[in-house]
């Protein structure tokens, strides 16, 4: 190929400047195409000019692992190329399309269900505040709707003329007013605790002193009430204050001492 290429060349170059060949000076000579098509080592050749030599196959440096011996290959721009053994291994490994499409249709089904549930207890919470504020303010309302009568009769109380009105008569008056409205109370669940000659019982009576019993029977039990007490629907509202008695054995009076 080189040789022909270098014939050719010279050829080109013989007809582009021809040599004085004996011929009269300034006389131009020419050269028959037929010789040149007749010269075969002059002949052109139908291959490339420039046709550039085959690179050997390519051989991985030593100590590195062969692309090929894997069952892939890289491109031109280094950008791996799945072969049919890797297209092969990787399909194995994926499950069936049926098997697939289950699943994804279980996980749409666990994902929809959960979201309907977070849905309903979100409304079950909601409604739950709003029924319990609703029955906190029925129960309220029926509370004061019960003692508005009572309340009026406070109003009358208050705005008598004392000049015309004998204290009897307003202590009278308190004494009902005050009967009504704890008979409203008492049908909303109000107890009024009031342990006079009881047991003393440390869960709904709160000791302030003690003072001497005049019998054995009487130890530690309730003599003198200061301040009543209050449950509601047996819840504690305030615990009676009261005065314990103490037997001290018959040895007489003993002074009172402060619980």
């Amino acid at each position: 190929m080189r040789n022909v290429r270098t014939n050719f060349l010279h050829t080109l170059n013989t007809m582009r400047h021809p040599k004085p060949n004996g011929s009269p000076a300034g006389a131009k000579a020419e050269s028959s195409p037929t010789d040149i098509r007749r010269d075969p080592a002059s002949a052109p050749s139908h291959a490339p000019p420039h046709a550039p030599p085959q690179a050997p196959p390519h051989a991985p440096p030593h100590g590195q692992p062969d692309d090929a011996a894997d069952g892939s290959t890289a491109d031109a721009t280094g950008a791996d190329i799945t072969t049919p053994d890797t297209a092969a291994e990787n399909t194995a490994e994926l499950p069936p399309a049926s098997e697939l499409q289950q699943q994804l249709l279980l996980l749409q089904e666990q994902r929809d269900k959960y979201l309907r549930l977070a849905a309903e207890y979100d409304n079950f919470r909601k409604r739950a505040v709003r029924e319990r504020l609703e029955a906190e303010h029925k129960g309220m309302g029926l509370l004061i709707r019960g003692i508005l009568d009572a309340l009026d009769d406070i109003g009358r109380f208050a705005h008598v003329d004392p000049a015309s009105t004998d204290a009897a008569t307003l202590v009278q008056g308190v004494d009902m007013v005050e009967k009504k409205l704890l008979k409203s109370l008492a049908g909303h669940g109000l107890e009024i605790v009031n342990p006079m000659g009881q047991p003393f019982d440390p869960a709904v009576h709160e000791a302030l002193t003690t003072m001497p019993a005049s019998r054995a029977e009487d130890d530690h039990t309730v003599g003198q009430v200061y301040q009543v007490g209050y449950v509601f629907n047996g819840q504690l509202l305030r615990a009676a204050r009261v005065v314990v008695l103490q037997w001290s054995g018959g040895s007489g009076a003993s002074d009172s001492s402060h619980a």
